[in-house]
């Protein structure tokens, strides 16, 4: 066989950024700061300060390898930091500052920080677990809340003192570029490594025409934070393509975003359902406050969402919703719910059912399903299976080789989502592996009894978990958050659900909520539903009144 002819060239950050100042150099970049005011500079100006911190890192003694942590909100000098310490050979590690301090010191230890920067709004935080951290040689602090404190550097002073020139080196594009950790709902958190040739093939795939789509005329709004999951790939697909970056800060109450889209005429955000059931909520209340004309694309991500949310801002405000699927072990993204050409031209049903899956595969994913003892399942849209993926960047394994279960004998990564997928290649998540109710021995979809509950006009929230029962072993009890001035009888939700469901899946009770309780990530945490609530049944066995 005859080797090909093209060059090595490597896939790295670095080309990422040196083309976003050739050719996108007065493109913006607009940040709001702590006390709301906006930060604006240009592609150019983001390139020289990034070499201002490579510099100045190297002569911190950081060497290629060494992880960087940040503990900071979405805005500039996080993105400052996203690509000089990967670009310089070194490694970016993002630390979730929703986690716990404990997790976090765990985390950092793990990881064997050595220097961090953080936010010094967020310096109590990090106080709280430093001192679990011995590798840490030096602490950056970025003055958005005051100058940095003593024994510590001020990251500005830092850039001033140093050349907007950097000598990038030539990087092998298997070397690592970001370490990112699981939210580690059911244990210790894991470390994900990211390559730059993983990251760079992920951000050419989410530009794609029926991905993202993202281009040069953009402006793109990160909700979801760039300490998780590397912010889903939207601070490397923007500066790939040379769109405007709006980086929203610590600010994340729907009224804020809303008035940030409308004054950056915001036209791709992303975010995770929570937020976006907030703002429907709010343009509900006031359809005609904010101008969103220049959105052609909402992104939601990080847990399913509800059909009636993606049908509510499309039915009643005329945006774009599109559903997708990731993990932090995929760079994270791995499906989008693009409407495909036959079911273009279906009826609404159809195209509301494909825009309310989680889609397919991005080019270069490979999906299956498998049963408990891995034999592969049909894909015909009913038989419920664990989802397993393969792809160039889907992590091969955990940081320091941990989590060796999570991989199949022929290389595939098991997931932990029970799923359907039909014979378009929709996949459709039934649940997590570790929330489906097994009752009586018959599993039941907790994400589809919610999605039905959050269709009622009165509720805004809804989680369905497993409660104990002396007789079916498990069966689904439902966490209920009501909208504003809004009330609803258990009876009622009942009903709603019974013409859609067999009467086993009905949950046996309601306990109403002010809010569902969340992850770190804004996702439902239903261990903590289940540690509170788990044993209501056993309580109150009066309250099974639907089996």
């Amino acid at each position: 066989m005859l080797p090909g002819r093209m060059m090595d060239f490597p896939l790295t950050l670095s080309h990422l950024m040196e083309r976003a100042r050739t050719f996108y150099p007065r493109s913006e970049i607009v940040s709001r700061n702590p006390d709301k005011s906006l930060h604006r500079y240009t592609y150019a100006d983001f390139y020289a300060r990034t070499c201002r911190l490579a510099n100045a890192l190297t002569r911190l003694g950081v060497k290629a390898g060494d992880r960087v942590a940040t503990l900071s909100w979405n805005h500039y000098r996080h993105l400052e930091v996203y690509y000089g310490v990967p670009c310089m050979g070194a490694v970016v590690h993002t630390l979730n500052l929703r986690l716990h301090p404990n997790d976090l010191g765990y985390i950092a230890r793990h990881a064997e920080d050595s220097v961090v920067v953080v936010d010094r709004s967020l310096l109590p935080l990090f106080e709280k677990f430093k001192d679990a951290v011995p590798s840490i040689r030096h602490v950056i602090v970025v003055p958005d809340a005051g100058p940095a404190p003593e024994g510590t550097l001020d990251y500005e002073a830092l850039l001033a003192a140093e050349s907007p020139d950097f000598d990038f080196p030539q990087l092998d594009e298997n070397s690592a570029s970001m370490l990112c950790y699981t939210s580690g709902t059911t244990g210790n958190p894991k470390g994900v490594l990211y390559s730059h040739r993983s990251t760079v093939l992920h951000a050419l795939a989410c530009c794609m025409t029926d991905v993202t789509g993202m281009r040069e005329a953009d402006a793109v709004m990160p909700v979801v934070p760039m300490f998780h999951a590397a912010a889903w790939g939207l601070a490397f697909d923007a500066v790939l393509t040379g769109a405007k970056l709006v980086l929203p800060g610590p600010h994340l109450d729907p009224p804020s975003l809303l008035d940030l889209m409308a004054a950056e005429k915001v036209t791709l955000a992303g975010g995770v359902p929570t937020i976006w059931i907030g703002i429907l909520a709010l343009l509900d209340q006031a359809p005609n406050k904010w101008d969103l004309s220049s959105m052609r694309s909402m992104l939601i991500g990080g847990s399913a969402a509800p059909p009636s949310l993606i049908e509510g801002f499309q039915q009643r405000h005329g945006l774009e919703v599109v559903h997708a699927w990731g993990m932090t072990e995929m760079s994270p993204v791995g499906t989008m719910a693009k409407v495909k050409g036959p079911l273009r031209q279906a009826a609404h049903e159809a195209k509301s059912s494909a825009r309310a899956s989680q889609g397919f595969a991005l080019p270069f994913v490979e999906t299956r399903v498998a049963s408990d003892d891995g034999t592969l399942l049909p894909w015909d849209g009913e038989t419920m299976g664990e989802l397993e993926v393969r792809g160039p960047w889907v992590a091969s394994s955990y940081f320091s080789d941990e989590g060796a279960d999570r991989y199949t004998k022929d290389g595939w990564f098991k997931t932990g989502d029970v799923v359907t997928i039909d014979s378009h290649g929709y996949v459709r998540i039934c649940d997590r592996s570790k929330d489906v109710i097994k009752s009586g021995g018959e599993w039941i979809s907790s994400v589809a009894l919610e999605n039905a509950l959050m269709a009622h006009p009165a509720v805004l929230e809804a989680a369905v978990f497993a409660g104990k029962h002396p007789k079916w072993d498990e069966r689904p009890l439902a966490a209920v958050a009501l909208k504003e001035g809004q009330q609803v009888t258990k009876e009622e939700l009942t009903a709603h659900l019974a013409g859609q469901f067999a009467k086993m899946w009905l949950p046996d009770d309601y306990v109403f909520v002010p809010q569902v309780p969340r992850t770190s990530t804004g996702k439902f945490l239903k261990t903590k539903l289940r540690e509170d609530y788990g044993d209501h049944l056993l309580k109150n066995p009066k309250a099974d009144a639907a089996t």
